[in-house]
């Protein structure tokens, strides 16, 4: 067994407390993970106020960052002392797989959300032997170690700081995925971003990078649409205070060629499409809670508008994040803006930072 240190949830809506583990050792498949650092991602409390029914207790994070401390006998692709930045979990054998999809993989939400491995088995036990949820995203990196497999931990480059490479395994590949991977804006296109939280920013930062040259930004915060106002997004909307698809129509002449909606709210949803022009594409990010509907006028989507659910940015992990890293490296891809550091004692402030919107990304160092 190896002793770390971690935050569980016990309790719907409850703080995160910081406990003493006992983490399994690796098993032929997995690796130890010496955790870094790992950010805070609204998934995080989407789970611990169990609008996604996930089991409590729970060690939960999901966007970590480490080196590799041990691997298992089968493990071929990673040895001790590589730098890794940990992503989803997928089985890499299904067809969506098989074809480059795995964040469609369909064991994706056993391998990420059902609390314990495939095999029904925990890896993280208390002292006394009770049983405490883990495996979450195939890491659970709210810990000073984590066990994870080879499909969901990536090797980068070792020249890079590690402590800020956790987000570009979920928030951070999420956003810039969109864009690049899917809407794939032309450069004198228009683009809408609803939500300009970390995975909105992100969105409009990648969008920059390959020269979109329209870049709207919609939210109801202030300080964080002056924020991407600083970035370099062309416009800002405040649609507390303002119509965003009449605002939106008055910027573009005819509406929007895409759009973003990253807040998980279905009225922001529609929204999100009615502010397209014929046949505009619609990119949906935002997680809502389970059973969440939205309504859509038929009329709409009959002129040739797509919506388009998005997972992680229709990425393939070990591809995409050393692109971004790239990206960020020569200086078009300014992520590290975004972040705030805090220690894993004082993660319950970091999600109070994030809810509050005061810190778009927030970042636990081990």
């Amino acid at each position: 067994m190896v002793e770390v240190k971690a935050a569980v949830v016990r309790e719907k809506g409850g703080r995160f407390l910081i406990e003493q583990l006992q983490l399994d050792e690796p098993r032929h498949n997995e690796l130890l993970i010496k955790i870094v650092a790992t950010g805070v991602r609204h998934t995080d409390m989407v789970v611990r106020d169990q609008n996604y029914p996930v089991p409590l207790p729970m060690v939960l994070g999901h966007e970590g960052a480490g080196i590799v401390e041990k691997v298992g006998e089968d493990v071929t692709a990673f040895e001790v002392g590589d730098h890794v930045v940990l992503s989803y979990g997928s089985c890499g054998l299904c067809r969506n797989c098989e074809q480059g999809r795995p964040s469609y993989c369909v064991e994706f939400y056993d391998r990420n959300f059902k609390g314990d491995r495939l095999d029904g088995s925990h890896c993280h036990h208390t002292h006394a032997g009770e049983k405490v949820g883990g495996s979450f995203f195939s890491q659970s990196s709210f810990s000073s170690y984590a066990l994870v497999t080879e499909r969901n931990a990536v090797k980068i480059r070792k020249d890079v700081p590690l402590d800020i490479m956790g987000p570009l395994g979920c928030g951070i590949q999420t956003g810039a995925g969109a864009v690049i991977n899917v809407l794939k804006p032309e450069p004198a296109s228009s683009m809408v971003i609803f939500g300009a939280g970390a995975v909105g920013l992100a969105a409009a930062l990648a969008a920059m990078a390959i020269g979109v040259t329209n870049i709207i930004m919609v939210d109801v915060n202030e300080s964080r649409l002056a924020f991407a106002k600083e970035l370099g997004v062309t416009h800002v909307i405040n649609s507390r205070e303002t119509d965003p698809v009449k605002a939106v129509k008055n910027l573009t002449g005819e509406g929007s060629d895409y759009s973003l909606e990253c807040t998980g709210r279905p009225q922001v949803l529609r929204q999100a499409v009615d502010v397209l022009r014929v046949p505009g594409l619609c990119g949906l990010l935002g997680a809502a809670p389970m059973g969440a509907e939205a309504t859509l006028d038929v009329n709409t989507l009959l002129f040739g508008r797509t919506v388009r659910g998005i997972i992680e940015g229709d990425s393939v992990p070990t591809v995409f994040i050393p692109q971004l890293i790239e990206l960020w490296r020569a200086g078009r891809f300014p992520f590290d803006k975004l972040i705030e550091f805090f220690t894993l004692d004082d993660i319950n402030e970091a999600l109070e930072a994030s809810e509050s919107g005061r810190v778009f990304k927030p970042i636990v160092r081990l």
